[in-house]
């Protein structure tokens, strides 16, 4: 099966280009027009091909020469506060981007489509562990571009026959456990990335944005999910679409969470640096606990976590970012 992974090039699209490398019967093709993405990312002897999904006479041309089975969809913009200063921006990639591929798609006879969704659709959660079938209420541009797409999704599948999976997830972290990649987002926002600049020395202390929640310590709970499960999970949602040929929808989560300040414990523990804390005023629009279930793609898709103790995530990241402090531009 030929496998088209559009933003095959940035964090977790490397890392699904990884795993889907140990798996036999696969022959991948990254799209990336390198952004946000790091041609570095890309182990030698898999096809690349920089092109834009904004770019409709691109992506006809990759589809030409390559003919791809199916689609895994990586190309999102994700910074939900620059999605709320560039709303527009944010709907030309994410949804209009969105819609070229899915013509593209369709006009190529492509059925097979996997969506790197958010648990963002869900806004301020009613209740947490939030379960699939939560009620959709984004609060920002980013978390409903990706909502509007899932809406595309359902339609185009009424009309084209197209079979599409949506994998919804808060924080993706981590690196590969090889050490070779990993997180090099500009600017860094993500919590452990964040955090780890402390032990490199590229930051005196670590900020904390309120630690008065309803928690146990009083600051923000949130899901950390390593980017090679996050992989895996891909990869089993394709085997589920080609094997089931329905489409469906999954939250991606560790039902738990960690606060603030159990990443921060853990990454003194791995480092072994102390880690000076600051306090800040609460941002904006933070909820207390935002955590999803993952019952339904344990269960349908047979997905298990592999790394499921935050101290062995850091781990992971650790290992990379002492690599490569200042992310590829070390390579």
């Amino acid at each position: 099966m030929k496998v088209l992974i559009c933003g095959g090039a940035g964090y977790i699209g490397s890392h699904l280009v990884r795993e889907l490398l140990t798996q036999p019967g696969y022959e991948i093709i990254v799209l990336d027009n390198l952004s946000k993405g790091h041609v570095e990312s890309i182990p030698t002897g898999v096809e690349f091909e920089n092109a834009n999904i904004c770019d409709k006479e691109s992506l006809e041309r990759v589809f030409s020469k390559h003919k791809p089975d199916a689609v895994m969809h990586f190309c999102a913009s994700i910074a939900v506060g620059e999605s709320v200063t560039d709303p527009l921006g944010y709907y030309e990639n994410n949804v209009v981007g969105t819609i070229y591929l899915l013509q593209t798609m369709i006009k190529h006879n492509v059925k097979y489509f996997i969506f790197s969704s958010t648990a963002a659709i869900f806004g301020n959660p009613e209740e947490t562990p939030i379960a699939d079938n939560a009620p959709t209420k984004p609060i920002n541009p980013y978390g409903d571009t990706k909502l509007t797409v899932e809406k595309i999704l359902a339609w185009t599948e009424d009309a084209h026959g197209l079979k599409y999976v949506c994998l919804r997830y808060f924080n993706a972290c981590g690196a590969h456990e090889s050490g070779e990649i990993g997180e090099d987002h500009d600017p860094e926002t993500h919590l452990i990335p964040v955090v780890l600049q402390v032990p490199l020395g590229q930051r005196e202390f670590i900020k904390i944005y309120g630690d008065d929640y309803d928690t146990k310590d009083g600051t923000c709970v949130r899901d950390y999910i390593h980017v090679t499960d996050l992989a895996t999970a891909h990869i089993k949602a394709l085997e589920y679409l080609v094997r089931v040929n329905k489409s469906d929808r999954f939250n991606l989560g560790s039902g738990e969470g960690y606060t603030v300040k159990e990443v921060i414990e853990a990454v003194r523990k791995v480092t072994g640096h102390p880690i000076p804390e600051v306090i800040e005023a609460r941002r904006a629009g933070d909820p207390a606990v935002l955590i999803a279930g993952s019952e339904r793609a344990e269960k349908i898709l047979g997905w298990r976590r592999k790394y499921n103790k935050v101290e062995d995530i850091v781990a992971t990241a650790w290992k990379y970012h002492q690599a490569n402090p200042n992310g590829y531009n070390n390579k």
